[in-house]
């Protein structure tokens, strides 16, 4: 996984050299492919005079049409010989190969021309000052200048070469099946959609929608996602964990010690220089993307029995993803601290900081003994092996310790005096955490299967559920089945079944006593009664 020139001076050196060598590349899985097709349509976005020009100075085999912002209904016509379309707030969606444009319309305006908005385009050169994409990573295909010459010169000799057929990999794969974006109705998590630095995540209702020609393969999506729902697939998690812990038995087999991991990317262009500097007890390995390893993985490294983990951001990481990073270690610094471990034993750094960090024994995990497990394809039951060593082993373990708001663990709490055991929390709850008492009037809960999406508190209509973000250590006590709420159950008056709680007999009885239907005794009966008692007293 790592070309890098690293000195072999001492044991650990030759060791690491051993682990390191090439040839222990893993067998990754194969993943599906992402085509784009470009005949070169370039759209060209900005005010006439800078479109024009940038439009004349693209090659000859380039068939450009022009964008042109303006207040006026959308029109088409020609400028110069080139196809030039006029229009109030134009929208752009797509990538490579499959970029369309829009524009706003009113009662007044009548639509935008069918040669724009039906059609496909391959490329986009925006040379307006402010560009029509805001976001973090632009799409395939998209160029934004911002009316400096450099930017567009670059622009103007890349683009003749994203004519024709390209490939990349499908990065991720989805399973809606344990998604807590939403259920019924209620939306839930949302941490994908804010991870993502090329907005290639859409809410579908109830689930999400990746879209795999705008994913450009940052992992954050399935670092953040509490479920697994979403997973890296390029290689996948299970792959380089995989390669990782076979590169630990080979470091150590070659009688290396206290091995500390460095994990960067291409974004890190730094780590080339500092790689004749480094400790020899270090340990780098090239990820296809920085964001693409989260708190799981690291844990599991340090289970595994190394004494640090380094993750190296770069210059040219984008910001989403270093925040991402930055609350990931923050937990499992958190929760390290928790346990009596240096809560610093995971920590994201700067290639200007590896020396030092590498070289703070202080900082260092002590454990007796390493985990031998191996790794598991689910993103929980990963993260479960791994606290479990390093509970089995912690200096100093806490009962439970509490955490920031986001954090995926935690427990609800439920008011008694406000639930009426509807069991809408239930319905909603994509976990399971939350359970009905099979037949019996009672909410359970299981803290160990919370993901603290917050479906259950959105979903209660008497506000009587709240949750707190905490991490309890006790693997027994977060399986353990809990009772939150119960209540005798209220008997039909006519059958003797019972059929629902006294609470909320009560509730639905105060919601009616204003209805015109529920003014006579007999109305006011028929709530005290189950739904066939109910049925046959009205037919009577």
């Amino acid at each position: 996984m790592s070309s890098l020139s690293l000195p072999d001076n001492t044991p650990d050196g030759r060791a690491r050299a051993a682990a390191l060598d090439l040839r222990h590349r893993p067998d990754v899985e194969p993943t599906s492919m992402v085509s784009y097709l470009s005949h070169g349509r370039v759209l060209v976005i900005g005010d006439e005079e800078a479109a024009l020009d940038a439009a004349k100075h693209l090659d000859s085999e380039l068939v450009p049409t022009l964008v042109v912002p303006s207040s006026d209904a959308p029109s088409t016509g020609t400028l110069d010989g080139l196809t030039v379309v006029r229009g109030r707030d134009p929208q752009l969606d797509g990538s490579l190969g499959n970029f369309t444009i829009r524009f706003a319309e009113s009662s007044e305006a009548p639509a935008a021309p069918k040669l724009v908005t039906q059609a496909r385009f391959d490329l986009v050169l925006d040379v307006g000052k402010t560009p029509l994409l805001s976001r973090e990573v632009l799409p395939p295909g998209y160029y934004a200048t911002r009316r400096e010459a450099p930017a567009l010169e670059a622009a103007l000799a890349e683009l003749p070469d994203m004519r024709g057929e390209f490939e990349k990999p499908k990065y991720f794969n989805y399973d809606p099946n344990i998604c807590a974006h939403g259920r019924r109705g209620v939306r839930g998590c949302t941490r994908c959609l804010d991870a993502c630095p090329a907005s290639a995540i859409t809410s579908i209702g109830e689930r999400i929608s990746v879209d795999p020609n705008v994913c450009q393969g940052f992992g954050s999506c399935a670092t953040v996602c509490p479920t697994g729902a979403i997973t890296y697939a390029f290689p996948s998690t299970g792959d380089l964990l995989g390669y990782l812990r076979q590169t630990l038995v080979r470091y150590r087999d070659g009688d290396g010690s206290d091995p500390v991991l460095m994990f960067y990317d291409s974004a890190s262009p730094g780590v080339a220089g500092i790689a004749e500097s480094l400790p020899e007890n270090v340990l780098p390995l090239e990820l296809e993307e920085i964001g693409s390893l989260g708190m799981d993985a690291w844990l599991c490294c340090l289970a595994w029995g190394v004494q640090r983990v380094l993750i190296l951001a770069g210059p040219d990481t984008p910001a989403s993803i270093r925040d991402v990073l930055a609350r990931e270690t923050a937990l499992a610094g958190t929760l390290l601290d928790a346990m009596g471990y240096p809560g610093t034993a995971v920590q994201l750094c700067d290639s200007s900081d590896v020396d030092s960090a590498a070289a703070q024994r202080d900082e260092w995990m002590q454990m007796e003994r390493a985990a031998k497990f191996a790794p598991a394809p689910e993103k929980q039951v990963l993260f479960r092996l791994a606290m479990d060593h390093l509970l089995e082993n912690a200096p100093h373990p806490r009962k439970s310790v509490s955490l920031p708001a986001g954090a995926p663990f935690g427990r609800v709490k439920v008011d008694g005096a406000a639930c009426t055991l509807c069991m809408s929390c239930v319905a909603v709850c994509p976990a399971s955490a939350l359970r009905e008492g099979q037949g019996l009037p009672q909410l359970k809960f299981v803290e160990d299967a919370c993901v603290q999406c917050g479906m259950c508190v959105t979903a209660c209509p008497e506000d009587a559920v709240t949750r707190e973000t905490r991490f309890l250590f006790d693997a027994e006590e977060r399986s353990k089945v809990r009772l939150l709420h119960e209540e005798q159950p209220a008997c039909c008056i006519s059958c003797g079944k019972p059929f629902a709680t006294r609470s909320m007999l009560n509730v639905m009885a105060k919601k009616l006593e204003g209805h015109w239907m529920f003014q006579g005794e007999a109305e006011k009966r028929r709530l005290e009664m189950c739904e066939d008692c109910r049925v046959r007293d009205m037919m009577r």
